[in-house]
């Protein structure tokens, strides 16, 4: 009844003066940092605070979908060709959680015709009234060399772990865009630390090296931690706060869900997602493949 009353008051939330969309893209310099499985747990941990969650997923392996025991038959570009119906595409994996796979279709974001831009706009639109969160699992190979998402989003968080490796990537990353398409604001979070002590120790360096390069503007995520609990919940397809709610993992999720609802909106989202879709076209016509590998 509890969850019921939640989700009630959630939707008189969107009906009357409903509380401003979030898109928040995830993005990462390499592979193995756990992004994709901390998507799933946070996107679980944000619907376990009464907020309807919409998942963009880039992936084809180590989907979120995946994460919660699913397997996605469909894409994006399959409605906005016109091939399937939306509630088709749309994957609810728990409740408040859904997933839209996107694999195919963020790739053709750049070469999309006026009626197949219209269709994405009208799918992506029909959702906005049911959602209060979207996070975007980002691709690491994207054609272009970033995600559009990542480029119109509210906000972009780099996920790094505390290995040389995936810190030097993460910061290749964050020089690349930032040279190569002046996104001067990413948030970090750190995967797989021991703690906060290594957590925040790990961000003070890498945001002391990008600003005193001029290259961007770091703000610290928060950590998920190490933890055996969160292995388990993974090896059983199923979020780490439902299965483990006491487990530092997820109270580490829990913490960063909350943070995540308190980060600023831009002063000029008035336009709502229909302005995000319309930025997200734009942007992909726009990049520059040769500037954003530079």
């Amino acid at each position: 009844m509890a969850e019921y009353h939640g989700d009630q008051a959630a939707g008189l939330r969107r009906l009357f003066g409903r509380e401003p969309l979030r898109v928040v893209t995830f993005a990462a310099g390499s592979v193995g940092v756990g992004k994709s499985l901390l998507v799933a747990n946070l996107a679980a941990a944000l619907a376990r605070q009464g907020k309807a969650v919409l998942v963009l997923d880039e992936n084809a392996r180590n989907s979120v979908a995946a994460c919660y025991g699913a397997t996605a038959r469909h894409d994006l570009l399959q409605v906005i060709n016109g091939d399937e119906a939306l509630s088709e595409v749309l994957m609810t994996v728990a409740q408040g959680v859904s997933v839209i796979p996107a694999v195919q279709a963020v790739k053709q974001l750049g070469k999309l015709s006026p009626r197949q831009q219209d269709a994405l706009l009208a799918c992506i639109t029909a959702i906005e009234r049911a959602t209060d969160v979207i996070l975007v699992d980002a691709s690491l190979d994207h054609p272009l060399g970033f995600s559009p998402f990542g480029l119109a989003a509210h906000d972009t968080v780099v996920v790094m772990s505390a290995t040389s490796a995936s810190i030097t990537d993460a910061y290749a990353l964050i020089k690349k865009v930032s040279l190569g398409y002046a996104r001067k604001n990413f948030r970090i979070l750190l995967s797989k630390v021991r703690g906060s002590d290594e957590a925040e120790a790990i961000y003070g360096n890498i945001a002391q090296l990008t600003h005193s390069r001029g290259l961007a503007r770091l703000q610290y995520a928060g950590f998920v931690p190490l933890d055996e609990h969160l292995r388990q919940s993974a090896r059983l397809r199923q979020p780490v706060v439902g299965l483990f709610p006491e487990a530092p993992a997820a109270k580490a999720y829990r913490a960063i869900a909350s943070e995540l609802l308190t980060w600023p909106m831009p002063s000029d989202d008035a336009g709502g997602l229909e302005q995000f879709v319309q930025q997200l076209l734009h942007l992909s016509h726009d990049i520059d493949p040769i500037a954003i590998y530079a």
